[in-house]
């Protein structure tokens, strides 16, 4: 049989929870954040990096990943753990956000999409993703779903509903890497209805873990939370939830208050490239004229190499240079701080100060 991805919970503050994640090659804490691969590698970043940092599982993205370098190479390494040189967990996103943000041909088969590197057409159906996503080998792997954007008319997400829950089951039974878990996929837009609905034909194929996806697409907050709710609700104790695509501060701590245990985002990356660093007083930004000759670290809270060692005059100076070093400090810096700021709700659970860390994480970012 297929290991499953088992949960022991050790403390909880309302719905709020702390546990252990074990899978058939290791065992994560939750809640835990992880940082994007896309390629292979978190841009800028190498394994030593991820080290660093505190990650536990780093993300690979199916889509890429099969058009470059292709599957079948990173099988001949071993995986792309060992591909990466990478000896903490890996799990791979099915790919579906970056096809149906292509434009695709979707029928009630798979999708037909156009590679963004050299315009070749491919077809992607449940039974592909899964057996190129086992060529790949991460720890995790995550089914084919649909992902409409939002807002989209309830026929839309009606659509996605039903054909992410078909794709769902016959993902389940093309899977047979006995080493490696599959996630299924809960839809639904913002309908709470249909997030429950969703959520309960997905429990009903019993898979090793439950990711959320479809929001941090275009709906507001208020709109999100809700639906993460309803979902979280019907989904098991003792299997990981998983918050697909979302990172920004207040959107983790609402979420972890909900019951969800693990993350991911391109956020924090994709902000430090472009001179912007997270910090517990808010966002800040290095290219500010005010930075030129001070020498306070970027967030003097933070227990990052970036923060113990240069500063924001610094900082700024390789930007406004247009040196590569500068995103690479801050996409480091950003990640840390994301990866300690999760981590810390953890600690707050297992103390029993969560809600209050939760109001102050809420003060600075809601």
């Amino acid at each position: 049989m297929v290991f499953p991805v088992e949960v022991n919970v050790v403390a909880t503050a309302g719905a709020a929870r702390a546990g252990v994640a074990t899978t058939a090659r290791g065992s994560y804490m939750t809640p835990t954040f992880m940082p994007v691969g896309t390629r292979g590698a978190v841009k800028y970043l190498d394994t030593h990096d991820y080290q660093d940092l505190g990650a536990q599982i780093v993300l690979g993205n199916t889509y890429h990943l099969m058009l470059r370098p292709g599957a079948d190479v990173i099988a001949h390494f071993g995986g792309l753990g060992k591909f990466a040189a990478w000896e903490g967990l890996t799990l791979t996103d099915s790919g579906g956000f970056q096809v149906f943000s292509l434009d695709p041909k979707v029928d009630d088969d798979g999708v037909t999409f156009r590679s963004v590197y050299d315009g070749s057409k491919h077809r992607f159906t449940p039974e592909i993703a899964v057996h190129v996503q086992e060529q790949i080998g991460a720890d995790i792997q995550m089914v084919l779903d649909v992902c409409p954007p939002l807002p989209s008319a309830p026929e839309v997400i009606r659509q996605a509903v039903e054909r992410t829950s078909a794709w769902a089951e016959r993902a389940r039974a093309a899977h047979q890497r006995l080493d490696q878990s599959l996630f299924g996929i809960v839809q639904g837009g913002v309908s709470t209805a249909m997030r429950a609905e969703s959520a309960q034909r997905t429990v009903a194929l019993n898979f090793d873990g439950y990711g959320i996806g479809g929001l941090s697409v275009g709906e507001t907050r208020d709109e999100m939370l809700p639906a993460i709710e309803a979902a979280v609700t019907e989904l098991p104790s003792n299997r990981p939830r998983y918050l697909m695509g979302v990172g920004d501060p207040a959107s983790l701590v609402e979420a972890v208050a909900r019951g969800v245990d693990q993350f991911d985002c391109v956020m924090q990356t994709r902000l430090g490239r472009h001179g912007t660093a997270l910090t517990s007083a808010g966002r800040w930004q290095v290219k500010a004229s005010a930075n030129a000759l001070s020498d306070d670290p970027i967030d003097p809270l933070c227990k990052c190499q970036v923060c113990a060692t240069h500063s924001r005059g610094y900082l700024r100076h390789l930007f406004q240079s247009k040196e590569p070093t500068a995103s690479r400090l801050l996409s480091i810096h950003n990640l840390k701080w994301t990866i300690d700021l999760v981590d810390s709700m953890r600690d707050a659970i297992l103390q029993g100060s969560f809600e209050g860390l939760r109001s102050e994480i809420l003060d600075v970012w809601a």
